[in-house]
């Protein structure tokens, strides 16, 4: 089972916030903090930019950790992934991250899968 994988199917292991974390990369923190405050049209700092994945123990994004719905809606429902999530197909939440990423949904799928057969 793939721990990296976030509850919406993202892979954490290819995230900037992750990465500069693990590797305890400040060139990238600050990177990803410049690149992330003009996306969000919001400021980040370098020190905002710590996290240990979505479904881990450790650090999060402060988006992450205290607005994610797809997050805070899986937690509550006691969910290893919105991949098991009996209303995932309906979910407009979850229906954003997948119409945009691919592989969020291949990701999904195979965790739903792992699981059932554990």
């Amino acid at each position: 089972m793939n721990e990296m994988i976030a509850f919406c199917g993202l892979d954490c292991e290819k995230c900037a916030a992750y990465i500069a974390t693990a590797n305890n990369d400040d060139s990238l923190r600050v990177k990803t903090a410049q690149e992330w405050s003009e996306m969000y049209n919001a400021p980040i700092n370098p020190e905002d930019i710590n996290c240990d994945g979505c479904r881990g123990d450790g650090a999060k994004l402060i988006y992450c950790e205290k607005y994610c719905e797809i997050r805070k809606c899986a937690i509550k429902k006691n969910l290893i992934t919105c991949g098991k999530c009996k209303e995932m197909d309906s979910c407009q939440k979850v229906g954003a991250i997948i119409e945009h990423n691919s592989e969020a949904m291949k990701n999904l799928q195979a965790m739903s899968m792992a699981y059932t057969q554990t």
